[in-house]
């Protein structure tokens, strides 16, 4: 999966799949998942989230002009839209930016905007399932990370390729809880992962473009820290 090299701005609906927004609120940011869509395929980074403001980063490998939708279910099928990117033209990038709430919801790839679009499933729940769900996930391989007081071990002279999935596992060996951020070579977050004191967490997190990536460690008291590791 490439990096994307532009963003464009869409229009986001609220529903009641969504969190209400107005029409003078600002779209949400949030963590930002990528999505490659062909004319054959929609590939989501990652189907498990947890609640809260996610950017759909959408590339168009394809050769038409392709509509991207996010749709939430009526009744047993998924034929609410709950937000919409305008069109993503060939070799091109595009948001699609909402608030999720907890339940399922489907990405719809659109070329040429026709039909129903090629679809994948996402969950989103805060009652342990993504965490749990997320250890099943298909990864390339595994990552380990361990967080100290003084800073962050693991990944020391990581190599890794564009488009490979990894499960980042860390664990908090210090006394107040950390954030993991995973950042491309433009400072754009692939991942973020909070982890309490003396606890684990994981996420799988696609990487994207060649260059250097690093991972960004946060906590309240604490210093910045930073690893780098090289995508190529």
């Amino acid at each position: 999966m490439k990096s994307r090299t532009a963003a464009v701005v869409v229009a986001i609906c609220a529903t009641a799949a969504l969190t209400a927004c107005g029409d003078d609120d600002p779209a949400p940011t949030g963590v930002e998942v990528p999505v490659t869509a062909t004319d054959t395929s929609c590939e989501v980074a990652t189907t498990l989230f947890n609640p809260g403001a996610v950017t759909f980063a959408v590339t168009n490998r394809g050769q038409q002009a392709t509509g991207v939708y996010l749709y939430g279910r009526s009744g047993t099928d998924f034929t609410k839209v709950v937000a919409e990117a305008a069109d993503v033209a060939p070799g091109k990038t595009g948001d699609l930016r909402a608030t999720l709430a907890t339940g399922l919801y489907e990405v719809a790839c659109k070329p040429g905007r026709q039909g129903d679009g090629l679809r994948t499933r996402i969950t989103v729940s805060d009652d342990g399932a993504v965490a749990s769900a997320a250890a099943e996930t298909a990864y390339d391989r595994e990552v380990a990370v361990e967080l100290t007081a003084d800073g962050i071990t693991g990944a020391e002279g990581l190599i890794a390729e564009p488009g490979e999935k990894i499960a980042l596992r860390v664990t908090n060996k210090a006394t107040g809880a950390r954030t993991v951020s995973v950042l491309d070579p433009k400072g754009k977050r692939a991942a973020e992962v909070k982890v309490e004191p003396n606890a684990k967490a994981e996420a799988i997190v696609a990487l994207g473009g060649a260059g250097n990536w690093k991972l960004s460690v946060k906590g309240d008291g604490a210093p910045t820290v930073t690893r780098r590791f090289v995508v190529r």
